[in-house]
């Protein structure tokens, strides 16, 4: 009978093993050794300036690198970069966690977003830099 427990348990352990060997390799698991990568590697999108955005038609896909310094309320904001300052929409699940401050640079990419007689943009990703 204790043979046919240390059986029992042995071929549990296996299984356990392999499960797990299983979930790893499909949870890309990166231990020692791994050369997972995480994602693309290769140069991301064109960069404008608060300046080029203002010349640009609406809708219009824009990446900028700058800082965010004042919250103008609920979801809105100003960003600013070097050539400008403009007002920014940022939802809340954007954030993602990150805590950024005035001095912080961050890179946001979004669409213009253009009124009669108002430009902004409105932020799909946030990234602290």
């Amino acid at each position: 009978m204790y043979k046919n427990k240390q059986k029992t348990v042995c071929l549990n352990l296996k299984s356990l093993l392999a499960l797990a060997l299983l979930t790893a390799s499909l949870a890309g698991f990166a231990g020692a050794g791994s050369a997972l990568a995480a994602g693309f590697t290769g140069p991301g999108p064109d960069l404008v300036t608060v300046q080029q955005v203002r010349g640009m038609n609406d809708d219009a896909g824009v990446t900028l690198k700058g800082n965010i310094i004042k919250n103008l309320g609920g979801e809105s904001y100003t960003f600013q970069d070097a050539t400008g300052s403009i007002e920014v929409e940022i939802d809340h699940e954007i954030w993602r966690g990150q805590q950024v401050g005035p001095d912080d640079t961050v890179l946001i990419s979004g669409e213009v977003d253009k009124d009669w007689n108002q430009i902004t943009i409105d932020v799909d990703s946030l990234v602290k830099q």
